[in-house]
């Protein structure tokens, strides 16, 4: 076999192949073999068929199709093994001559990873939030809290904000009462938002057995989207109670005798969650920072697969999960398509770049993946995913995804590098010292790998490992 290479462009090459035919001649005998399982022809036994005689009754024509898409694999990779190129996706193939007993020849095109030049990127500084916990944040908080503990009492007076009620709602859209717009029993707070736009104004200043009618528009059902008379039937009125804030309150909430000790747990929690967020900002700027120091060619290709991709996921994944569509999903966050697109392009060339960059950075920086740090990684996506890890781990295996692990692995870590070697300060000008653990138990390498699986947009696929999202 002879194979050469022509460079297209910075991310694309043609590979020429000629083969002798000779080389054919296992993929030849598989052809025959395969035909001979195939078909019947009376006076010979099935698979004992001589090959001329299948030529005269199928044709040779057949027998060549067969065995040349048996051999163009292997050949193909052959070539691209010669050539030591790194491809991407599938290749364009097209055969250019095929003389019987004589040659075959084929071209094949093909997306290769760019050549990539990373320059000294120890020079980045980046700025971030600085880790401060006010007395309000705190309040914040436990106040929350306090309302986890709240309890509700019957009262007979006028609804008021606040108050819990139980309704009975009937929806009516053109006259016609809805066969899905019909609710007993519905448990609603006043000034939640959680139920439809209007209530809370109808809602106001009933007592239970009073009832009221608003005009609203329909978040679901059969009707979604079109405007509705709403009647609303109040049967209970509850108002909330909140407990005192003192130590009886800390010993009910917590494992903490007083309020003081409860307060002072609620900031440090609150601030290994502000470190945590600071360790994210730190790594997504430095991220940025370091995309804008080197020069990547984009395959046109893949660009346009990625594009797909994304867009596929998003609306049978996480929309369809929602019951949205597009259109409406569009709708809801106020963009055109022509600016979704421009957004979900700018994402893909932003995911495929970190790719490249991080993966050369692996190879330059000699990075390897330890057998724990993969199942770390694995356990992590595992418990985001929703699977037990054994449950993922098999996914995992048996989709062949185990090496796109591997490299989100490699990737975290050579961010993580990255953001080592950068000066990276906070806003009041303070040096940020990245621990290489906090106190919540995350490395800087396991949040550098959540970090670059955003920027990859493989932390936002469904529970199973990305069968649909090749690996760059």
């Amino acid at each position: 076999m002879k194979s050469a290479v022509e460079t297209l462009n910075p991310t694309r090459v043609r590979l020429t192949v000629e083969v002798p035919f000779e080389e054919l001649k296992a993929s030849l005998d598989a052809a025959y073999k395969k035909i001979n399982q195939q078909v019947t022809v009376k006076g010979f036994r099935q698979g004992k068929i001589p090959a001329r005689v299948i030529d005269q009754r199928f044709g040779r024509g057949a027998v060549l199709e067969e065995a040349v898409n048996d051999a163009l694999p292997k050949f193909y990779t052959e070539a691209v093994n010669e050539g030591e190129l790194n491809v991407l996706g599938q290749p364009d193939v097209d055969i250019t001559e095929l003389k019987d007993g004589e040659l075959l020849a084929f071209t094949a095109e093909v997306d290769i990873r760019p050549t990539l030049e990373i320059p000294d990127y120890s020079g980045i500084e980046v700025e971030v939030d600085a880790v401060e916990v006010s007395d309000d944040d705190i309040d914040k908080s436990v106040e929350q809290l306090r309302e986890r503990f709240a309890s509700t009492t019957p009262v007979e007076r006028a609804a008021a904000e606040g108050d819990v009620l139980t309704i009975d709602l009937e929806a009516k859209v053109d006259g016609e009462v809805l066969e899905d717009g019909v609710a007993q029993g519905v448990t609603y707070t006043i000034g939640s938002g959680e139920l439809l736009d209007g209530i809370d104004e109808a809602v106001k200043g009933l007592e239970a057995g009073g009832s009221a009618t608003f005009t609203s528009e329909l978040k679901g059902g059969s009707a979604e989207g079109k405007e509705a008379e709403v009647k609303v039937d109040v049967t209970e009125v509850k108002a909330r109670e909140l407990p005192e804030l003192d130590d009886d309150f800390a010993q009910l909430a917590s494992e903490f005798d007083t309020l003081e000790e409860l307060k002072a747990d609620s900031a440090k929690r609150l601030a290994q969650m502000k470190k945590y967020d600071q360790a994210t900002q730190a790594q997504e700027k430095v991220l940025d920072e370091l995309l804008k120091l080197v020069e990547v060619p984009m395959p046109e290709k893949l660009l346009a697969d990625e594009i797909q991709t994304r867009k596929h996921n998003l609306v049978n994944h996480q929309l369809g999960q929602m019951g949205l569509d597009l259109a409406k999903y569009l709708e809801i966050q106020g963009k055109t398509e022509e600016e979704f697109d421009a957004e979900t392009k700018e994402q893909a060339e932003k995911g495929i770049k970190t790719q490249f960059i991080l993966d050369e950075l692996v190879n330059k920086e000699k990075l390897n993946v330890s057998q724990e740090e993969l199942t770390e990684h694995l356990m992590r996506r595992a418990q985001s995913s929703g699977m037990s890890p054994d449950q993922f781990a098999q996914a995992v295996v048996e989709g062949g995804q185990v090496p796109m692990l591997v490299g989100e692995v490699a990737r975290g870590k050579a961010l993580a590098v990255v953001v080592e070697a950068a000066t990276v300060k906070d806003s009041n000008g303070e040096v940020v010292d990245l621990d290489e653990e906090d106190e919540t138990g995350e490395t800087v390498e396991a949040i550098a790998e959540d970090v670059v699986a955003a920027a990859e947009g493989t932390d936002t696929e469904e529970a199973a490992p990305a069968e649909e999202k090749p690996e760059a």
